[in-house]
Order: C-alpha cells, then structure tokens, then sequence
C-alpha cells in the first residue's frame, strides 16, 4: 500500500468513525472543519466512502446524500432488520437509559445531542431515535445556533404526563438554573 492510499484510508476511517458518532444528518461543511481538511479533500473522501460502501456487497451500511448533508445509514434491503429492532423497543417499556434521556430533555430542553451524551458519558443517538419515533420527543434547528438539532419534549409527552407545560415538571426551575450555570461556565471557559 502507498503512503497516499494508506493516508486516505486512515482519512475515510476518520470520516467513519465521526458519520457513526454523530448518528445524525452532518453538514459537509462542520465535516470538513471537523476533519481537519480542506473541502474538495474531504469531497473526495466522502465520494471515494460511499463508492467502496456501495461495492461491497458484504457491508451493511450506504452513504445518505442530501443537499448538503450526509448520513451513515442502513442499506435499504435490510431495512427488515432495523424494523424488526423498532418493533422489539417499542414492545418493551422504556430502559433505564431512555428515562434518563427523556428527563433530560424535559428538564433541559431544548438541548442539543452533544450536551445530552456529555451529561449522560455516552452516545445517545440511538435512544434519541427511539424516543423520537415513539414520539415523545421533538428534534428542531434552532436558528441562530449552527445546524444543531435541538431536542425538546412534545406534546404526547405532556399529555401523557398530564401536564400542560413543561416547567410544571416538579423542580423544573432549579434543574433549569443548573444548566444555564453550566452554559455560562462553559462560554467563559472557552473565552
């Protein structure tokens, strides 16, 4: 292998690895920032993945282009799987894990996903996903604040909580206040 190829290769299993972690559509652009690399590098990369994604048979993921977005996803034909483990989720009560999310997001929403995984220690896309599709949880870009997906309750969530707002949640303003503190600490972190 050359050192060009073996440099690409450890380029596409970066692009990999951040595609799997953010488990959410990535605009090329914060790809691009995120990688390190120029655009028309990190273009290229991206064609060279989704080709060799595409060619091998044996592989259980496709690149999902969409304007200016890609997203590591399923193959189509084996979509059966994936229904058959949101059938499994939604037969199930909600794990440990999804309640703690879904306080989270009552308490601190709208939030976006990075702060819920750095508070929880763990990646939540999957959780997200199910907590979204059992529509207990609404995701939304928040202008002004990048191409973030900001997650909030919704309204099934209420009405099943019988509330009729979120900050009749018992203690909402004190967990409210804590993540402001917590914002406020890290914007003067970063300064």
């Amino acid at each position: 292998m050359h050192e060009n190829e073996t440099q690409n290769l450890s380029k596409e299993a970066a692009l990999e690895a951040l595609l799997f972690h953010y488990g959410e559509p990535i605009n090329v652009k914060n790809a691009t920032k995120l990688l390190n690399l120029k655009k028309e590098e990190c273009e290229k990369i991206i064609y060279e993945y989704e080709k060799k994604l595409k060619e091998n048979p044996e592989r259980g993921l496709t690149l999902l282009k969409k304007e200016d977005k890609i997203q590591l996803v399923t193959k189509p034909e084996l979509r059966e799987i994936a229904q058959k483990l949101i059938e499994e989720e939604f037969k199930q009560e909600l794990s440990p894990a999804s309640l703690e999310t879904l306080t989270i997001i009552a308490y601190l929403g709208p939030i976006p996903r990075s702060t819920i995984d750095y508070i929880r220690g763990v990646n939540s896309s999957f959780i997200l996903r199910n907590l979204y599709l059992r529509g207990l949880v609404e995701r939304n870009i928040e202008e002004g604040k990048g191409n973030l997906y900001y997650y909030q309750t919704s309204f099934d969530f209420l009405k099943h909580m019988g509330l009729t707002k979120q900050e009749e949640l018992p203690e909402y303003q004190k967990y409210k206040n804590v993540l402001e503190s917590f914002e406020i600490q890290t914007q003067q972190e970063s300064i």
